[in-house]
């Protein structure tokens, strides 16, 4: 999660043991930057060219080979150590078939004794109901609401970030696919992989099942 870089960093570092690193959905260099300065080669994909020109002008950011497309679909045309995604980012995928498809792509990118690393929430930790409206931030002058609905036949989770205040109102909508660790592991499977670890966060806190996992991949 947001916050934690150097514990992300290092735990990374570990797992690509000097050989080079794929992040799917790299953005402006959060995790691959401090990544980078530990002495791994990074590279990334990333779907959105504002983020990469982001990325760019960040120190070390102009040496990362980077390119704009699809994670689920995207080639690199090389084998990596490491590939892993992170902060929910799978969840930006909003179709199961789609969620498979990016761990296939994971895969293809893999070394025989690559690991694939995907850092997510456990979704019940978010959905105490189907729909909410909960304040997210309040001030003297304005407020913040978390407007969300579920549809647990596809899982998709519509949310808008509504801020209410003097000026107007503004609306912020993302959607996202949310995934339990056990349907993840299942795609990894379709895609011919295994879990190998699962824990609670960068630290190698155990894993509880009450908010967020980080789960390590490897080929079966």
């Amino acid at each position: 999660m947001r916050g934690d870089e150097d514990a992300c960093a290092d735990f990374l570092a570990g797992l690509a043991s000097g050989r080079a690193a794929l992040e799917f959905a790299i953005g402006a260099g959060r995790v691959a930057l401090p990544l980078s300065r530990r002495g791994v080669r990074v590279d990334g994909i990333e779907l959105s060219q504002s983020m990469v020109d982001v990325l760019r002008t960040r120190p070390g950011g102009a040496e990362l080979d980077v390119r704009v497309g699809d994670m689920a679909t995207t080639s690199m045309d090389r084998r990596y150590g490491l590939v892993y995604l992170v902060y929910n980012t799978i969840f930006n995928i909003l179709t199961q078939d789609g969620q498979v498809e990016c761990f296939e792509n994971a895969a293809r990118h893999l070394d025989h004794d690559g690991a694939f690393v995907i850092e997510a929430a456990v979704p019940s930790a978010w959905l105490p109901i189907h729909s909410y409206t909960r304040p997210e931030r309040v001030e003297a002058d304005a407020v913040t609401l978390d407007v969300c609905s579920y549809d647990p036949a596809t899982q998709v989770l519509d949310e808008n970030h509504v801020r209410i205040a003097a000026d107007g109102i503004r609306f912020a909508p993302i959607a996202c696919r949310l995934a339990w660790p056990s349907e993840l592991d299942l795609m990894a499977r379709i895609a011919g992989l295994e879990l190998v670890e699962r824990w609670g966060g960068w630290q190698r806190q155990p894993y509880t099942g009450n908010d967020a996992h980080v789960s390590i991949y490897a080929k079966a």
